[in-house]
């Protein structure tokens, strides 16, 4: 079956299987590989995905399912080869140490930072509680995440 479809602002057209899932169709049939597969049931969230604006575990979607959708990927998060400003607070709070969870995370937030720029600790651990990491115990990664989010609300109050 065709299918056509926006991944990172590039349009595609692609012939897929009714049985591909999106995780093997952007890894191995596009060439994206932020999306991991961590645990193919989509407990772990290293597959996760924007699809349309909303976190999706790439894992548990067929990709005859995203027709006309537009995708988004780590990769496509930056603009111009920038990180961006979510990116860089993650570095500069030491966030990642393998790094495997990485793109779940960060995409994950950004979903959550589009719908409630003023999230709660509590909000941000809900929205994470999907997203596994073996390394850091999240406090980094719960720390960047606030940081963002203070210093985008001081941007919007000034």
């Amino acid at each position: 079956m065709k299918i056509n479809f926006k991944l990172n602002g590039q349009k595609y057209s692609l012939d897929v299987e009714p049985y591909e899932i999106l995780l093997e169709m952007l890894r191995d049939r596009v060439g994206v590989k932020s999306p991991k597969c961590g645990c193919n049931r989509g407990d772990c969230g290293t597959c996760t995905v924007l699809l349309n604006g909303k976190t999706v575990r790439s894992c548990l979607v067929l990709a005859i399912e995203i027709d006309g959708a537009e995708i988004t990927t780590l990769e496509g998060l930056m603009a111009d080869g920038k990180l961006t400003p979510l990116q860089e607070s993650f570095l500069a709070h030491n966030s990642f140490q393998c790094g495997f969870c990485a793109s779940g995370m960060l995409l994950s937030t950004t979903e959550l930072l589009e719908e409630n720029p003023a999230p709660s600790k509590e909000e941000i651990k809900e929205t994470l509680s999907g997203n596994l990491c073996r390394c850091t115990g999240y406090t980094p990664i719960i720390e960047a995440i606030s940081d963002q989010a203070e210093r985008r609300n001081k941007i919007w109050v000034s």
